[in-house]
């Protein structure tokens, strides 16, 4: 992921209102390239936003030493030091089945894991290099593929994260991190960086079925660089003609390239930028916020401050008012155990999706904007109002069509709805003290 030092994208906040499809002047976008999602592309678009939830898994060799993903980066490990940590590398108690149980416990439609990130190392059997998890640790297991297999058996979708830069090897150009880890002055080989991202992606999409997205991440390393090459188009081309229903997306923090399916904010919500990272215009792609469970992304044995269970299912809720997925992140532990608080987090989460997932999966957002007192959204002629923090039992919803029938979601009482100018007004019959305080408004459409 990315780091503290990544600079805002500038872009005016006003372009958010402008909602449209929005293409940048950027090296990455050929306007005459043509691209043309096709049917099962657009399906997968509309399934990945009706799913609404995934997981995001950072782990990697930098789980050893339990100070995050970024360690190799951030303490100038030279990379023949850190190739040894792959040596100890075997994680014991990796139990795919139970990753995906637990996860799915929790009501995420798909998981996103890192197949190789920053630092260079691969999680899966790659043929085009030696450093990965099967030929460089005695672990000697392709845990992507038994994480593949389980997902397709237990009916959940698997996303790859995919990195664009890389510490360690000689052949990428440099960017402006990674200057500590003994690489040559002047080291690049364009070429030959991009044949062998170009070769593992194919491994990713022919070796493992069916793959829901690629996750790309790395871009902003070569933000001083706004005019280099990444030869976007051909490759996002490469993953198409693979599996033409894969989706892509990229965390450059701007606004979408040409042959990219979703949208990616980072640490922020779509139309916030509290983080820096998100000031980007909303396109009219299926978007998707990536946030932490605690504070990391990769594991960090210092790092217990867990968000609380009300406060991730009111950003997942706040997401879905935005049009959003929310992928929440978990850094397995070096034993391939995922953190017994994250686990504990997944299940609490899951029980409130239990009952209230009606109101997030397969809606869309509603006609109401985000508001301070929470968010709405809608499936057909039901409308959800979600009702986040609000001091009186009296609440004025801006709907447009006639609201037939106003009852609370869980036990369907009922709820005085009153029309008037611009809207609707709720008397509830509590003031609002739930996590989400749920609202179901049966609409009949105004006559235009």
């Amino acid at each position: 992921m990315t780091h503290h030092l990544i600079r805002k994208t500038g872009i005016s906040l006003a372009a958010l209102l402008l909602g449209g499809s929005l293409w940048g002047a950027n090296p990455q976008t050929t306007p005459d390239s043509g691209y043309v999602p096709t049917p099962e592309n657009l399906e997968a678009r509309e399934q990945f936003r009706a799913n609404r939830f995934g997981i995001f898994l950072h782990w990697g060799i930098y789980s050893m030493t339990a100070q995050g993903e970024w360690y190799m980066n951030s303490r100038d490990i030279h990379r023949d030091e850190y190739g040894l940590l792959a040596s100890g590398f075997y994680p014991s108690r990796f139990n795919a089945r139970q990753w995906v149980e637990q996860i799915k416990a929790s009501g995420a439609k798909y998981i996103c894991i890192t197949s190789r990130h920053h630092d260079g190392f691969s999680m899966f059997d790659t043929k085009l290099s030696d450093f990965d998890i099967v030929d460089a640790t005695p672990f000697g297991r392709d845990v992507l593929k038994e994480l593949a297999d389980e997902c397709h058996r237990q009916g959940i979708a698997l996303h790859f994260y995919y990195s664009h830069l890389d510490w360690r090897r000689d052949d990428y150009p440099e960017g402006r991190t990674g200057h500590g880890t003994g690489r040559p002055k002047g080291h690049g080989d364009w070429p030959s960086y991009y044949r062998f991202m170009n070769g593992q992606l194919t491994e990713l999409l022919t070796n493992y079925g069916k793959i829901g997205a690629i996750w790309f991440d790395g871009l902003w390393d070569k933000d001083q660089e706004p005019d280099f090459d990444w030869q976007l188009p051909e490759q996002y081309a490469l993953i198409h003609r693979l599996q033409p229903s894969c989706l892509i997306g990229n965390n450059h923090h701007m606004i979408p390239f040409e042959g990219e399916d979703i949208q990616i904010f980072e640490r922020d919500l779509p139309g916030e930028n509290t983080a820096g990272l998100s000031g980007q215009a909303i396109s009219r792609l299926p978007l998707e916020t990536c946030e932490t469970m605690n504070g990391m992304w990769g594991y960090r044995i210092q790092d217990q401050n867990y968000k609380s269970t009300e406060t991730l299912i009111r950003y997942l809720v706040r997401a879905a008012g935005r049009d959003a997925n929310l992928l929440l992140n978990i850094g397995p532990q070096p034993n391939g155990e995922l953190p017994r608080v994250a686990v504990q987090r997944l299940a609490e989460i899951g029980r409130w999706m239990e009952q209230y997932g009606e109101t997030i999966y397969g809606t869309r957002a509603g006609d109401v904007a985000p508001r301070p007192w929470g968010v709405v959204t809608r499936k057909d002629d039901r409308m959800f109002v979600h009702i986040l923090d609000l001091k009186d039992r009296a609440l004025f919803v801006p709907v447009r069509d006639k609201v037939v029938s106003a009852v609370k979601f869980i036990d369907r009482t009922p709820i005085r709805a009153t029309a008037t100018e611009g809207g609707v007004l709720l008397t509830l019959p509590e003031v609002p003290a739930d996590t989400d305080y749920v609202v179901e408004l049966k609409l009949k459409p105004a006559r235009k």
